[in-house]
């Protein structure tokens, strides 16, 4: 009776191990994958690139208008930020560029006051010189007469005094003219200057204004809406996270293979995607990146089989046409097997061509 006992229970366990082993082979090859040479496959989980919606400038988030898992697109307001002191911003720089423009009329005004007293000075140096011109002509005659005793000297020394008054009066109008050229210089160079006020306070304007566009954020992308980072009310920094997107034009799924397998993957080999959700499709996928060094890595590599214990990382990118056809049902974080073909001459198998929803 014990021997028929003893004997039962080695056959259980026989029974047993071969489960197992057919568990492993099941486990490593994909539920029979073994029968198509060079196909290998590695779990994975789809990922997309995250997209942070942040703040330009501290303030006040006044309002969030999506929810988190919420499809969005490409130009659409997501949250608004509080922009009360920044339209008293706004409102006090568009004073001051008025404010600009003025001394900017003033400052014109000021020139051509100063062009006119300059062409005046002008004038008044011609009437001196002309002044000049007859004191000298005159002087120079009473000189002539009264060495004839025609006029007496007293006459002779009022004329040359009147030469004298002449030539002054010359050079203090040529001195008008030259501070006349100094304050047309000085009215021109005012101007430049309130010219360039009104640049700078339209420029300051403009900041304001793009600041108060920049408090609407807006999705840079077609995507969905991953979480809330910070909630209406709350006081963000300059940079401060509001919400998270994922960017599902940009959609892949990350697996692992060993090295025997790795070695061989190449950018752009095919591979096809099958999701624990959907079992039904299979999704195709392209490498688009393969890990350089390896991710699980013993803490001695010494022997063959100790190398086989090395896991790269690759990436299997999901076409960008695909992934717009669907994009409403792109969905991340999904886990699925990751099917690669090494052999390119082989065919894919019957349950691995390409199956997608209509």
């Amino acid at each position: 009776m014990d021997g028929q006992r003893k004997k039962w229970m080695i056959n259980v366990a026989g029974l047993l191990v071969m489960a197992l082993l057919g568990v492993f082979v099941w486990q490593k090859f994909g539920g029979g994958n073994g029968k198509v040479s060079g196909l290998v496959s590695g779990n994975g989980r789809i990922e997309a690139v995250e997209i942070d919606i942040a703040a330009k400038t501290a303030g006040r988030i006044k309002d969030i208008l999506v929810r988190e898992g919420e499809f969005v697109t490409a130009g659409q307001v997501l949250a608004t930020m509080d922009t009360e002191t920044l339209e008293a911003q706004l409102n006090q720089a568009v004073a001051q560029q008025q404010q600009a423009g003025s001394a900017v009329a003033t400052a014109q005004s000021q020139l051509s006051q100063r062009e006119s007293e300059n062409r005046a000075a002008r004038a008044a140096v011609s009437q001196r010189e002309a002044e000049l011109v007859k004191a000298r002509q005159h002087a120079r005659r009473s000189a002539e007469l009264v060495t004839t005793g025609a006029i007496a000297q007293q006459d002779a020394d009022d004329d040359h005094a009147q030469l004298r008054n002449a030539e002054a009066a010359l050079n203090a109008a040529r001195a008008q003219v030259a501070a006349g050229e100094s304050a047309v210089v000085t009215a021109r160079t005012q101007i430049a200057g309130a010219q360039s006020a009104v640049a700078a306070a339209g420029a300051n304007v403009d900041r304001i204004r793009a600041e108060i566009r920049d408090s609407s954020l807006k999705s840079p992308r077609d995507g969905r809406v991953q979480y809330r980072v910070a909630q209406p009310g709350e006081v963000v920094g300059a940079g401060g996270r509001v919400l998270s997107l994922v960017d599902l034009s940009d959609v892949y799924m990350t697996f692992f293979l060993p090295t025997s397998a790795a070695g061989k993957v190449a950018l752009g080999t095919e591979v096809r995607l099958v999701l624990d959700a959907a079992p039904q499709y299979v999704i195709p996928a392209q490498v688009s990146f393969v890990a350089d060094v390896a991710q699980f890595t013993p803490k001695t590599v010494e022997t063959a089989s100790e190398r086989e214990k090395l896991m790269f990382r690759i990436r299997a990118q999901i076409p960008v046409e695909l992934l717009k056809k669907h994009i409403t049902q792109v969905k991340t974080g999904l886990p699925g097997v990751a099917y690669v073909l090494l052999d390119p001459s082989q065919a894919w198998p019957e349950h691995l061509r390409v199956k997608l929803p209509q």
